[in-house]
């Protein structure tokens, strides 16, 4: 696995994040096509991308993984809206918004939808 890290214009360290980009359109066709499977290893990832961008542990792999088998997405994508894209949004320089409602209700109905979106929004860090 890459790892990205370096430091930006201001000389303020960027964490070392975990290389994890794809193209939204493949998650949601992979999605689709693993009824579902390939969101469990698409939690696990974001989560730890979430985690290495907070210099923190945000999502644990267990509510990752928890979350994707029950069907329990909702829950994964509000912490992610509320606890860690807020860092990310600060690392690409984006102006700050609150996205975990958002989140919660398309995660309930869209979920795959939901993930492009969170996607969309990682890979603006490479």
């Amino acid at each position: 696995m890459e790892v990205i890290g370096s430091s930006d214009k201001q000389n303020n360290p960027i964490p070392n994040i975990p290389y994890f980009k794809v193209d939204p359109i493949v998650v949601l066709l992979l999605g689709f096509f693993t009824c579902g499977l390939y969101l469990i290893y698409w939690n696990v990832k974001i989560a730890e991308v979430i985690n290495a961008a907070n210099q923190k542990e945000v999502i644990s792999p267990l509510i990752a993984i928890v979350t994707g088998c029950c069907g329990l997405s909702l829950f994964f994508y509000w912490l992610v809206g509320r606890d860690g894209l807020p860092k990310v949004y600060e690392l690409t320089n984006q102006p700050q918004k609150d996205d975990s409602v958002l989140l919660l209700v398309l995660g309930f109905f869209f979920p795959m939808i939901t993930a492009m979106i969170v996607q969309t929004e990682i890979n603006k860090l490479y």
